[in-house]
């Protein structure tokens, strides 16, 4: 395994560890209910809310809402072409950060922790193929600037 690859599975490895503990154990970030669990089966119905209530919440909450479940997905979009040749594929990445979101909410449905939200698993999605678009990009000019 090349370094550049090692380097990467060791921030993944560490990324992962983060993303398992603001997900299931952190105290923010809805992992309190006040009145129950909650959850969500209905496309965009969170983020219309959040949009809709977005004084009330504050802008704050709004954006992290929206921003953060895309930026929280970002670094595995990235990562997954760096480790693996095989998965430089666009539709293998947004198909590999799918199935890590669709794990991480049917753990949070399962154990009740957070909350169920298809919402999250869109915006999960896109993060991860921004990610991608990030890796595609550097990956181009890489092979641009520093061709042999």
């Amino acid at each position: 395994m090349r370094k550049v690859q090692w380097g990467t599975a060791v921030l993944l490895a560490i990324y992962m560890c983060i993303l398992a503990y603001v997900c299931f154990f952190s105290e923010g970030y809805g992992r309190t209910a006040v009145d129950g669990y909650h959850y969500n089966l209905i496309p965009f119905r969170e983020i219309m809310r959040f949009y809709t209530y977005r004084e009330y919440v504050g802008f704050s909450a709004f954006m992290l809402n929206l921003f953060g479940n895309v930026l929280a997905f970002a670094p595995f979009g990235f990562a997954v072409p760096v480790l693996s040749r095989m998965n430089r594929r666009f539709v293998n990445v947004a198909w590999l950060t799918f199935i890590l979101s669709l794990t991480i909410e049917l753990l949070q449905l399962m154990l009740k922790v957070g909350s169920f939200d298809v919402d999250d698993l869109l915006l999960n999605t896109l993060g991860g193929m921004i990610g991608y678009g990030v890796f595609f990009a550097v990956n181009h000019i890489r092979r641009k600037c520093f061709a042999r």
